[in-house]
C-alpha cells in the first residue's frame, strides 16, 4: 500500500514526527480512560492496576533483552526517586482528571518544559540565560491565565499544577539515568515501585472492578508503555528540538476528546494560556537545542 511505501521510503525526521504524535495521542487516551474510570475508583487503585499492567506487557521484552542481568542496575536510589516523583505526579493527575476537564489537566501539563529549566538550574547546575528567562516568565503567565485566579480557582486544577511540578522532577532524574539506563530498564523500575508502593494501600481503597473499569484498566496501561516506546523511537530518530513541538498536539486531541465525550468546550481562558504556554514550550526547548550544539 501506498501509505506503507511512504512510510518506509520517508526520512527519520518524518518517522519520528509520526512517532511522537501517535505517542501523545496515547497519553491522552490514557487521560481519557482514567477520567472515565471516575472517581469512585482511587488514584492508588487506578496508578496500581496500570503499573500491573505495564509489567505484564514489559515482561516478553525484558525477558529477550537478557532478563534478571539485564535489569541489574549501579543507580537504583536514581530510579526510586525518579519513581517516587512520578508516582506522586500521576496520583495528582489522576485525582484532577475526575474534576476538571480533560484539556484543562492537559494545558498545566504542558508546562513541564518551563518547571524542568528551573530545576535544572538548582540540580544540574545548568546556566540560564536572559531569553529563557523570559521564556520561563511567559510561560509561568500562560499557567496563571489558564488557572485563573480571577474566578474561585478549582482545587483541581491547583493540584494539576503540583502534579506537573512533580513530573518535571522526574525529567532531571530521567535527564541523569539516560547517560547510562536503557530507557525500558528506567520504565520497569518506574512501574515496579508503584506496585510496590500502593499494593499496600489496596485493603483500604480497592473497589472490584466491573468488566468495563478492568477493559479500561487494561487499555490505560497500554496506553502507557505505548507512549514511553514511542515518544522513546522518536527520540532516537530526531533530535529533540524537532520532535518536542509536536508534544504540543495533546491540547488539540484533549479538547476533541472533550468535545466528544462529555461535550465540553474550553473556556477562553485556557485556549489562551495554553496557547503562551505552547509559545514558551517550544522556544525554551529551541534555546536548549541550540544551546547544546
Amino acid at each position: 500500500m501506498k501509505i506503507f511505501n511512504f512510510f518506509k521510503d520517508s526520512s527519520n525526521n518524518y518517522k519520528a514526527i509520526l512517532a511522537m504524535i501517535v505517542a501523545v495521542l496515547s497519553v491522552t487516551l490514557m487521560s481519557v480512560q482514567a477520567k472515565l474510570i471516575g472517581p469512585e475508583y482511587h488514584p492508588i487503585q487506578i496508578a496500581f492496576a496500570r503499573g500491573i499492567v505495564v509489567l505484564i506487557l514489559l515482561s516478553p521484552l525484558i525477558y529477550k533483552l537478557g532478563g534478571i542481568n539485564f535489569l541489574k542496575t549501579k543507580t537504583p536510589f536514581l530510579h526510586l526517586f525518579r519513581s517516587l516523583s512520578g508516582l506522586v505526579g500521576n496520583l495528582l493527575f489522576f485525582y484532577s482528571l475526575h474534576r476538571i476537564p480533560v484539556a484543562d489537566v492537559t494545558v498545566i501539563s504542558m508546562s513541564v518544559p518551563i518547571f524542568s529549566s528551573i530545576l535544572a538550574i538548582i540540580f544540574l547546575k545548568e546556566i540560564i540565560g536572559w531569553r529563557r528567562w523570559t521564556a520561563i516568565i511567559f510561560g509561568f503567565l500562560g499557567v496563571i491565565i489558564a488557572v485563573d485566579p480571577s474566578t474561585d480557582i478549582k482545587m483541581a486544577s491547583i493540584i494539576a499544577v503540583i502534579a506537573t511540578f512533580m513530573w518535571s522532577t522526574t525529567i532531571i532524574f530521567l535527564r541523569i539515568l539516560g547517560k547510562t539506563e536503557n530507557p525500558v530498564k528506567t520504565v520497569f523500575y518506574f512501574m515496579l515501585i508503584t506496585v510496590i508502593c500502593t499494593s499496600f494501600f489496596q485493603p483500604f481503597f480497592w473497589k472490584e472492578p466491573s468488566l468495563k473499569i478492568l477493559l479500561l484498566f487494561i487499555g490505560l496501561g497500554t496506553c502507557a508503555l505505548a507512549t514511553q516506546i514511542l515518544m522513546t523511537y522518536a527520540l532516537q530518530k530526531a533530535q529533540a528540538s524537532i520532535v518536542s513541538p509536536f508534544n504540543y498536539t495533546g491540547i488539540l486531541w484533549a479538547i476533541l476528546f472533550d468535545s466528544l465525550i462529555w461535550n465540553v468546550s474550553p473556556v477562553v481562558n485556557t485556549l489562551i494560556g495554553g496557547i503562551i504556554i505552547t509559545i514558551s514550550g517550544i522556544y525554551i526547548f529551541h534555546r536548549e537545542t541550540k544551546k547544546s550544539n
